[in-house]
């Protein structure tokens, strides 16, 4: 029962309850016009779905951009079903978004790639001079974890991802570069932050608080924690780097 609350919760599984409570006051709307000697077409009837949609997202209290996506999404299905795109085509993407985002609704950290001065700027935080542990979580496809372990053979560097697809590309990865490097497949939810001298994390502002407070509660003293471009309201940084000119923030915090 836990579980399914929390599933309801996620803005995502809202955002899809509230197209489907839109459906019976669109119905009510055409009837009427219709009654009234109107005849609104499809796109009349999914714009007004797009209407009440958004009405009910901003009655739930969702942030600003789902209300926008509420009103687009019925239009949109319209317009993709006059291209008579083979139901195929949309059954192949629809697999390859779910293997690559799987549940993005639920964590609402969808897949943000870093680039390499972003590693090189972690690689040079670092704590020196001895082996150390270190865990991306939400690894994507493995890049700062095999980067790590080629540059401090003598460490243990691990990624941890939940979608299936960047999971496997990253252990494939690996294989094929004869690596150290170590992938799980799981939620860092379930981790313990207190095997780990550092921990890096690329995720979203929604995800930021749950983070703080796990790593408060584990993380032990002289380990670090990174965040690449969202901070922590709960705690100044200890440290900030810029990677990118004028571009996002690497945060750190040292316990």
């Amino acid at each position: 029962m836990r579980r399914v609350k929390r599933v309801l919760r996620a803005p995502a599984v809202q955002a899809l309850l509230l197209q489907a409570a839109a459906f019976p006051p669109t119905l009510a709307a055409v009837y009427l016009l219709a009654r009234a000697g109107w005849q609104p077409g499809y796109l009349h009837a999914a714009l007004a779905h797009g209407l009440f949609a958004a009405g009910l997202s901003w009655w739930r209290g969702l942030a600003t951009w789902w209300r926008a996506i509420q009103f687009a999404f019925p239009p949109a299905l319209f317009g993709a079903a006059q291209l008579a795109i083979p139901p195929g085509v949309f059954l192949g993407v629809f697999l390859f978004l779910l293997l690559l985002y799987w549940s993005t609704y639920r964590t609402q950290v969808p897949y943000y790639p870093s680039g390499r001065k972003v590693w090189d700027a972690v690689a040079g935080a670092l704590p020196q001079g001895r082996a150390l542990r270190v865990i991306d979580i939400g690894s994507g496809l493995g890049g700062l974890v095999l980067e790590l372990q080629r540059r401090r053979p003598e460490s243990r560097i691990e990624g941890i991802e939940l979608a299936p697809l960047p999971w496997l590309a990253s252990a494939v990865r690996a294989k094929l570069a004869r690596s150290q490097a170590r992938f799980l497949r799981g939620d860092y939810e379930k981790l313990d932050f207190g095997a780990y001298d550092a921990v890096f994390a690329y995720l979203s502002p929604a995800a930021m608080p749950a983070l703080w407070n796990k790593a408060a509660r584990e993380m032990r003293p002289g380990s670090v924690l990174f965040s690449y471009e969202f901070v922590i309201a709960a705690r100044p940084p200890s440290a900030i780097v810029v990677p990118y000119r004028e571009g996002p923030k690497l945060y750190r915090w040292d316990f």
